[in-house]
């Protein structure tokens, strides 16, 4: 009879840090897809018992959707888990996965796909992103982030851009203690040496990236202009590391129409090879410091009245 490890469970979500639900439903997603595998079943005959389609059940079991404790109750019975010890900790699991995240207060602004971004984001351990054209959303400033978000939308309201410039803030505690996570970035030069919201704005992020790369759990590259290129690596990626290790890392990608998630191993070692190499042919952590320095001095010497600005 399939059980639920109820040990390995505690040890998963013991560690929430505020993240909102998406802990909780990766796991329980995990947890489910695991007891019907031992079971023998398929999604299709798992989607009868909750009459759903079998792409509800895949959903369910990646953490991507809300859970019914009907629906659970269901799957539980089907897969034969009978002990109540191991019923009532995953059903647990189910009030924690519907528990509305910190940025429910923007559900307006935000679309689903990147309310799951947001989950992976605040729950994760490890995050490591490559990015092209701008400067990391978790390491920017306000007036930068200002003119990232209204760069392209002069039709934005002045509200709703502040209040995008404060999610993007709030985003960035988790660099912070408690949590802590850890960020190795991997930055385009073009993207530091781009002047967004112009001269001051820009020195300001280069200043404060200085003091970013100062924390423990900060790590930043620089991939030069004249170093190797990838055509692997137009676009930026973020890969993200749960704090529970029984679940699979997470690939995300971004685009016009939305965010891409995978989490397929066969998938994710694809990005994590690229990420790899980036690290490898980008600037050492060590040289970072240097490289931004530099194109402080290159601001200052063509903009002298940025350098006393503050």
């Amino acid at each position: 009879m399939p059980t639920a490890d109820s040990d390995d469970l505690r040890d998963g979500f013991v560690d929430e840090r505020s993240a909102g639900p998406m802990p909780a439903r990766r796991l329980l997603g995990a947890r489910l897809r695991e007891l019907r595998e031992q079971a023998g079943l398929g999604r299709e005959a798992a989607g009868r018992a909750i009459r759903a389609s079998e792409a509800k059940i895949r959903r369910l079991e990646k953490g991507a959707s809300a859970y019914k404790r009907r629906d659970v109750e269901d799957l539980l019975t089907l897969y034969g888990v009978t002990d109540p010890a191991d019923r009532a900790l995953l059903l647990d699991l189910v009030e924690q996965a519907n528990a509305p995240g910190w940025w429910r207060e923007y559900a307006d602004l935000v679309p689903p796909w990147m309310e799951r971004f947001l989950g992976l984001e605040q729950s994760a351990s490890v995050i490591r992103t490559w990015e092209v054209q701008f400067v990391p959303g978790l390491l920017q400033t306000p007036d930068y982030a200002r003119a990232v978000i209204t760069n392209g939308n002069e039709s934005m309201g002045a509200e709703e851009v502040e209040r995008w410039v404060a999610l993007r803030m709030r985003r960035q505690r988790i660099l912070f203690p408690p949590a802590e996570v850890r960020l190795w970035a991997i930055i385009d030069e073009g993207a530091l040496l781009r002047r967004i919201g112009g001269p001051g704005v820009m020195r300001a992020q280069l200043i404060h990236l200085l003091h970013m790369i100062e924390l423990p759990n900060v790590t930043v590259q620089v991939l030069r202009l004249d170093g190797p290129q990838n055509p692997r690596a137009l676009r930026p990626v973020t890969l993200l590391r749960a704090a529970a290790d029984i679940l699979p890392d997470v690939a995300y990608c971004e685009n016009l129409c939305g965010g891409r998630f995978f989490d397929r191993p066969a998938d994710t070692v694809r990005f994590l090879d690229l990420l790899n190499w980036l690290s490898v042919h980008a600037a050492s952590p060590r040289e970072t410091p240097g490289i931004l320095r530099g194109i402080i001095a290159r601001i200052d010497a063509e903009e002298p009245a940025a350098a006393h600005r503050r």
